[in-house]
């Protein structure tokens, strides 16, 4: 049976599939507009830091007042209604709930979530690719202890990845380079929420009448969002990153399997297995043919004459020797597709893509030269952005996680360009994030027989 018809006899049978959302921003907001659409799912309840504006976001994609109109999450769940509150830890603690989607982003509140998670035994989707790459590992690990899911969020391009590349490996392909499309200059890398609109052609007017959020939407520009996917990526997917940072090449589709297949080869990549993102635009601003901006893809390897035949008759576009070729999604469409998670766990008791090992990791690198005394502000912010480097490199180099890279005071100066490392800041580590990343490093230095990092 389809998913879609398994979640109709769960709801003829009385006995959907109960869930709740954490967060109602863009993400959430996307998969509000069409989860009361699907059979066999009921929201039972919406926390967020500000009930009333989940309750405004509710009604702007669709919801009628008298679905969302109850007084606790045990009415609504037996009424079909649905509850917001603005307590986070009931929601997840709740009789009522199976399933809990995380789509805060905020990287200290998703180890907080998928903790109580454990502890109470819900299934827990991730959009909180920030929380996903700061601590990922270990947090599956606790997971798979309490015998709960954690599962990558469909729509986000992480678990599309995942998706395309366990469809080229379960048909016998190597998978030589998986990755996503964006829009790169290396000048992004310095840009900061003073200068963001001017690089995504925003006018002052566009910006005064929209809700935009300039840290967020740096975040995506100066490539600290691209390195967290691919981080979350390698880590699902047994892939590498490239040791120091992603390259962003300017490639359309129909280059892709000619330009990330081995240097060896002809191409741009160190080996093969590795994750990589391509630019839209190329370096001097022209836009790429038939760019991957919205989009995700995967570079696999034809093993044999006979299948390199197969792809040229079935119109697949390869490299020259016909050894290469790629599959690829041209658009991606976030929370409105987060149901395929929903219904996968609820349906099938499988996720859509989950953290294995530590593959990759993001570190905190200035954007200019930093003085002893000033404070990161971090992901999007004035200071740092986000570069993702291997596990092993992170390690040796004893460096701060961007998750992490917020409030921290530096005890020395830091060049522009180079990693902050926690011997340059000063760190409470006592507070839960910090204490659970530190924890997984210690944990995953020793697996990985690495000495103490150098300071």
């Amino acid at each position: 049976m389809s998913m879609l018809a398994k979640l109709k006899l769960r709801a003829a049978e009385g006995r959907p599939a109960r869930i709740g959302l954490i967060g109602a921003g863009k993400f959430g907001s996307m998969y509000l507009s069409q989860a009361w659409r699907t059979p066999g799912i009921h929201l039972v309840g919406v926390s967020d830091l500000s009930p009333a504006r989940a309750q405004d976001s509710m009604r702007r994609v669709g919801w009628a007042e008298e679905r969302f109109g109850v007084g606790s999450l045990e009415e609504a769940a037996r009424t079909s209604a649905t509850f917001v509150t603005d307590d986070t830890d009931a929601l997840i603690a709740s009789p009522f709930i199976d399933i809990v989607i995380d789509a805060t982003g905020s990287p200290a509140a998703g180890i907080r979530h998928v903790l109580a998670a454990c502890r109470h035994r819900k299934h827990i989707i991730m959009v909180n690719v920030e929380a996903d790459a700061l601590a990922g590992p270990l947090l599956a690990r606790r997971a798979a202890e309490a015998g709960i899911i954690y599962s990558m969020a469909s729509g986000d391009q992480p678990a599309l990845i995942a998706e395309l590349v366990d469809w080229a490996r379960t048909i016998g392909f190597a998978v030589v380079c998986a990755g996503k499309g964006t829009k790169y200059l290396p000048v992004y890398h310095q840009s900061t929420p003073d200068t963001v609109w001017g690089h995504y052609g925003f006018t002052e007017d566009q910006v005064a009448r929209g809700d935009f959020n300039p840290q967020m939407f740096n975040s995506f520009l100066d490539g600290t969002k691209s390195a967290l996917e691919m981080a979350a990526v390698a880590n699902a997917c047994d892939l590498s990153p490239p040791e120091d940072g992603l390259a962003f090449p300017p490639c359309g589709v129909d280059d892709l399997p000619t330009l990330l297949r081995p240097a060896s080869e002809g191409g741009i990549l160190a080996k093969s297995g590795t994750v990589e993102v391509v630019s839209s635009v190329e370096r001097d601003g022209r836009p790429v043919f038939r760019d991957l901006r919205w989009g995700v893809y995967a570079v696999f390897e034809a093993p044999t004459p006979y299948v390199r035949d197969c792809l040229n008759q079935y119109g697949l576009k390869t490299d020259a020797s016909g050894r290469y070729a790629a599959m690829y999604k041209p658009y991606h469409l976030i929370g409105l597709e987060l149901g395929t998670s929903v219904a996968s766990i609820a349906t099938r008791g499988e996720p859509t893509g989950t953290t294995k090992d530590w593959r990759g990791d993001v570190i905190a690198v200035a954007k200019r030269v930093l003085a002893a005394g000033e404070t990161l502000d971090g992901e999007g912010g004035f200071t740092v952005f986000g570069k993702v480097v291997t596990a092993e490199r992170s390690l040796a180099l004893g460096a701060v996680p961007i998750g992490l890279a917020h409030g921290l005071r530096l005890r020395s100066s830091v060049p522009a360009g180079q990693p902050i490392r926690w011997s340059d800041v000063t760190c409470d580590a006592t507070q839960p994030a910090i204490g659970f990343r530190l924890e997984m490093e210690a944990l995953f230095r020793t697996e990985k027989g690495l000495e103490p990092a150098h300071a």
